[in-house]
This record gives C-alpha cells, structure tokens and sequence, in this order.
C-alpha cells in the first residue's frame, strides 16, 4: 500500500485526497471502500507510523503492528521479551560442592523441567515427576514454579520468610508444615464454679510447627505464640534433631512479628528451604532443590 496520492481540484473544494488501489493500480479518492475499477476493497491511509518490518501503517497509539505484531518503536512482542529475559539465565546443576556439572541456558519464555516429556530432561532422576516444574520469564524477571509434582520444588531462601498458612520448610533432611490455628476462643465457666487446672504458658499458641516424615505421618510439634521466638538446629535451640546429620548446629530461627511469623536462616551450610507455591522469583543466585539434584540459576 502506497501513502495517500494529492490531486488539485478545481474552486473552493481545493486538493483531493486519493490512494492507490494496490490489485489493479487504479487511483480512488480515500474513503471509498472498493476500487471503482476492480471492485477490489481499498486499503485505506492510517494516521500514524508506518512498522519498521512490513511497513503497515499504524495509529499513534498502537505499541505493535496490527499485521506483523512487531513491537512499534524498537519495543519487542511479549514472546520475543520474554525469551530475551530467558536468555539471560542458565540453570546449572551443581554438587554438594557447588561446583558445576552442567549447564541448560534457557532459550524460550516458558521451559520445563521433569523426568520425562519436559522441555529440560533429567530422565535418570527417579524422584523427578514426568513434568516437575517450569520456568516462565515475565515482566522482565525469570520465576519457578511446581506443576503438582510428588516431591516438591525447594527453593533456598536468601532473606527472612515470612511464612503463610500451608508453607513447606527444609531444614537439613527435616520436614516442616507451617500452619496457623487462630486466637482461641474463651472457655465457658464450669457450672459449679470449679477453676480449671492446666500449665501455664506466655501466650496463647496461634500457629505451629509440625514434622513430616516421607510417608506423610505426623511426628513432633512445635508451638508458636506472639512475642515468642524460637531457633532449630543440630544441637542448639529450642527444637533440636540431634540424628540429622545434614543440619548445622543451630540451624535456622523463627521470629515473632506481631501475629505473623518470620524464617531465618541462621547461616546454615546447607540452607533454608521453602517448597514453591504459584509462581516464585527466580533471580540469578536462586538455588533451587528438585529431586535429587541441587540446581542454581545464574546470569548468562
């Protein structure tokens, strides 16, 4: 399609704007549907920019072609951003050590990760499910998330936590649920007046700590109550597992604010490890636990 074509017309009418039908090669006056003679329909002259791949015009107001879909302006497409994010990451599977043993740069907006059918494949891993997790690059930052595997997606902290209602924790080889239990509520006077007997505590426990083992059952539980903070480890702190030999001695603590609860890592060697719920950032530095293998992402 051609610009707008400027005849002079005759008196008071003054110039005439017309567009080239692009079939047949006909000039018609602009704002005529069909060529008059070919009776193909005109494309008509936009107010606006013309794209820099094929040159459709579009309006002022338009971020992308309405053809092509490339971005106006040097902008890119969302799919072409977020594989350009993509692009800035590796996922490196790391040892104990930390040290390297491959390496997986990302190349497209969206990559799983699993056993089997994934994107990223790590078929000897029998702790992996089929499809475990994926990696999605938006908003100019890459994030994790689980896709309902069996195991879990751990992710390392680097700050202080603040935990929700439902949340997993990675202590050494320890399994924690968070869950919160709410203020109770007043225990009605006995009718004859009788005062009960119970042991005195700081505050009333709103949330706690329970162990999981890898069949689900339930094992120890931690209370928590305002004002109250609490450290696990190895050997010190107020809920110890002496027999985990892959927690440090003090190992992590958990601070009251207010009605909320904070994790910490206490500087660990093995570090503090939530599972992820929804999507989670995944900046470079994220070190990232899923199956039987250690994975850290890192800038390309």
């Amino acid at each position: 399609m051609t610009g707008p074509v400027h005849r002079a017309g005759g008196g008071a009418e003054g110039s005439i704007s017309q567009i080239v039908c692009s079939t047949c090669g006909s000039t018609a006056v602009a704002g005529l549907p069909f060529c008059p003679s070919c009776g193909k329909k005109l494309a008509q002259p936009v107010e606006g920019r013309a794209c820099p791949r094929c040159g459709t015009a579009a309006p002022e107001d338009r971020k992308y072609c309405p053809a092509c879909g490339q971005g106006l302006d040097g902008m890119l497409r969302p799919s072409q951003a977020a594989a350009q994010t993509a692009a800035q990451h590796v996922i490196v599977v790391v040892d104990d050590a930390g040290e390297p043993l491959s390496r997986h740069p990302l190349q497209t907006g969206e990559t799983t990760l699993g056993r089997e059918g994934a994107d990223m494949e790590f078929a000897e891993d029998p702790y992996l499910s089929p499809v475990h997790l994926k990696f999605t690059a938006k908003e100019e930052q890459l994030f994790v998330r689980d896709l309902g595997s069996r195991n879990g997606t751990w992710v390392f902290i680097t700050e202080p936590h603040r935990l929700s209602d439902g949340d997993r924790i990675l202590l050494g080889s320890q399994v924690l649920v968070y869950r919160r239990l709410g203020y109770p509520g007043p225990h009605p006077p006995e009718r004859d007046a009788t005062r009960r007997l119970g042991s005195l505590v700081p505050s009333a426990d709103i949330a706690k700590l329970t162990q999981v083992r890898s069949d689900g059952s339930e094992r120890d539980v931690m209370h928590l109550s305002p004002g109250r903070d609490i450290a696990l480890g190895r050997e010190d702190g107020d809920w110890v597992f002496p027999y985990d030999p892959s927690m440090s001695g003090r190992h992590a603590e958990i601070h009251s604010e207010d009605a909320d609860f904070v994790l910490i890592d206490s500087g660990s060697r093995n570090g503090v490890a939530v599972a992820a719920r929804g999507d989670v950032p995944a900046p470079p530095n994220t070190r990232i636990l899923v199956g039987d293998k250690m994975i850290r992402v890192e800038a390309s």
